[in-house]
C-alpha cells in the first residue's frame, strides 16, 4: 500500500533507538524526510546514516534533549513546518510513589506531558494552514491499564491523553489528526531497565524475570520496533484521516478487555 507520504517532512523525537527509531525507519521507507533527535550522539549519527543509506531520504540529526526548551528549539529550527510529528520521550523511573518528591513529579510531567504539548503548539497551526498534519504521541499501555510501579508515567501520560482528546476533535476538520500509540512490552532499553529493577526487587535473575513476562503475554513474545513503526506510519498516512483522537494499544493481547 502506498501511504501517500513521499516528500513529506517529519520530526521524530527520541528516534535514535527503540520505538522512535522504528517509526523513523518506517516513515523514511515511505519517502519522508526525517529530522530525528537523541541525546546519545553516537547512536543518533549511526541511525541517521543508516536511514540515509537505506532509504535515500534527507535525514537531519539533532543531538538534543527534547524534554528541554532548548532541545525543542533546536528541533524546530531544523524543521519549522513538519507535516508529521512523532512525540516520544523516555519514561520516568519505576518505583513506589512514597519515594517520589515534588521534583520527580515535575520532571515526569515536563517530559511526558508538557514536552509533547509544546511541540504540538509550535507545529499545529502550520499543519492546519496546509490542510495536512499527522501527530502521533507514543505513550504507554499503562494509559489504558495502569501499572502500579509506573505511577509517574501513568499520571503524566494520562494527562497528555486527556488534553489530546479535546484538541484532536477541534482540528480534525482541517485534515490534521492526533492519535496515541500505546506500546505494551517491546524489545527496548526501557523494557530491559524495568526487568533490571524487577530483578533487584525479587532477587530473581534478569533472564528469569524476562522469560516470565514473555510467557505471560498471549502472543508469548515481545513486540518489535519494526511492527510498531509500521503502525505509526499508517496512522500518518493519507488513508488515516478519519482516525481521530484514538489510543491504539499494541501489546500482544495483554489487555484483557473487550473494548
Amino acid at each position: 500500500m502506498d501511504l501517500g507520504l513521499k516528500g513529506r517532512k517529519a520530526i521524530v523525537c527520541a528516534g535514535s533507538k527503540g520505538l522512535g527509531k522504528g517509526c523513523a525507519a518506517a516513515l523514511a521507507a515511505e519517502g519522508v524526510d526525517i529530522v530525528v533527535n537523541g541525546r546519545g550522539v553516537e547512536a543518533l549519527e549511526a541511525t541517521a546514516a543508516e536511514l540515509r543509506a537505506k532509504y535515500g531520504v534527507k535525514v537531519t540529526a539533532i543531538a538534543a534533549d527534547v524534554t528541554t526548551a532548548d532541545g525543542r528549539a533546536k528541533l524546530l529550527a531544523a524543521c519549522p513546518d513538519p507535516d508529521i510529528l512523532i512525540n516520544n520521550a523516555g519514561g520516568p523511573p519505576a518505583g513506589d510513589f512514597r519515594e517520589w518528591d515534588e521534583a520527580a513529579w515535575h520532571k515526569a510531567v515536563e517530559g511526558n506531558m508538557i514536552t509533547p504539548i509544546m511541540l504540538i503548539k509550535a507545529t499545529i497551526d502550520g499543519m492546519i494552514a496546509r490542510k495536512f498534519g499527522r501527530i502521533v504521541n507514543i505513550t504507554s499501555g499503562a494509559v489504558k491499564a495502569p501499572i502500579a510501579q509506573l505511577g509517574l508515567s501513568n499520571g503524566a501520560r494520562t494527562g497528555l491523553t486527556g488534553f489530546v482528546a479535546g484538541l484532536s476533535r477541534q482540528v480534525a476538520k482541517h485534515n490534521v489528526t492526533i492519535n496515541g500509540l500505546l506500546p505494551g512490552p517491546f524489545e527496548t532499553d526501557r523494557l530491559r531497565s524495568l526487568f533490571t529493577a524487577a530483578s533487584k526487587t525479587s532477587g530473581q535473575p534478569i533472564e528469569q524475570v524476562a522469560e516470565a513476562r514473555r510467557k505471560s503475554n498471549p502472543a508469548e513474545r515481545f513486540g518489535t520496533a519494526e511492527e510498531f513503526g509500521a503502525a505509526c506510519a499508517f496512522l500518518c498516512s493519507v488513508h488515516a484521516g478519519y482516525i481521530v483522537g484514538q489510543n491504539i494499544l499494541l501489546d500482544g493481547g495483554a489487555f484483557p478487555g473487550t473494548m
